[in-house]
């Protein structure tokens, strides 16, 4: 079994780190930096920035957080929101991040997954899927999920499996997947859809949303294939450390970094 990786979330909303439950009712927590670099130095695998609100403005307000966090933080950093164009990614990969997740810009214009792999291969290409269950099939009885965009505020409609396996094939080399249902509930992240988008890709898939205790990150890993495991309240509001959340995988058996 590969290492899994430990992965905090930072949510930034006009130069700040903030966070909420069900994606509403934000919070501030921050400043995302010294996040970053408290982070780095409790032993985190990568870190995610994710604009959540993504105006212009915003966006040169983040490539300025990406390139002061790339100055003094020794982990791979992942950037996401509002990113809309090749530029977009090329703008974020000169700041410093190692990697560019795309959203609802992907849904709509799904070339845009092929163009940035094309250009700056796959391994900086992340499509980031927010999805929440709407029922079962009638036949099958199988979970279906519908994706939703725009920071989680539309519905698109389409179904979660399908639009996983198409970013797989269009060239993005990893899946940050967060289940809206469990989202900042902290009651454990959502096995039956990591298992289905696990087993329709064969790239890496992150787990995201639910991630409240030092078990739900172990079941996490021993229920499903994930790659590896985001979160963001337990680790802003000083519940437990990412030394925490690896010293209890290695109690349990399960390969950290």
């Amino acid at each position: 079994m590969l290492a899994k990786r430990i992965i905090p979330c930072l949510d930034v909303h006009a130069g700040r780190v903030v966070k909420g439950v069900n994606f509403v009712n934000i919070q501030d927590v921050g400043d995302p930096v010294e996040c970053a670099v408290e982070y780095d130095r409790q032993g985190a695998d990568e870190i995610v920035f994710l604009d959540i609100t993504a105006t212009f403005e915003e966006r040169r307000t983040m490539a300025d957080v990406v390139r002061l966090a790339a100055e003094k933080v020794f982990v791979p950093l992942t950037v996401g929101g509002g990113i809309r164009t090749v530029q977009n990614f090329r703008e974020m990969l000169r700041a410093g991040a190692d990697k560019v997740a795309v959203n609802s810009a992907a849904v709509k214009n799904p070339e845009l997954i092929g163009e940035a792999a094309q250009i700056f291969g796959s391994q900086c290409v992340v499509l980031a899927i927010d999805a929440k269950l709407e029922g079962r099939d009638p036949d099958t009885g199988a979970e279906k999920y519908n994706v939703y965009v725009a920071g989680g505020r539309t519905g698109t409609g389409i179904d979660l499996i399908q639009w996983a396996r198409r970013g797989y094939e269009l060239g993005a080399g990893e899946i940050l997947l967060t289940s809206m249902d469990t989202d900042g509930t902290k009651g454990g992240f959502d096995h039956a859809m990591l298992r289905a988008v696990c087993a329709a890709v064969g790239i890496p898939v992150i787990a995201s949303g639910g991630g409240g205790s030092l078990a739900s990150f172990a079941d996490v890993f021993e229920e499903t294939p994930a790659d590896a495991a985001l979160a963001a309240s337990i680790f802003h509001y000083g519940e437990y450390t990412v030394d925490d959340v690896k010293s209890e995988l290695r109690a349990r058996h399960i390969p950290v970094r």
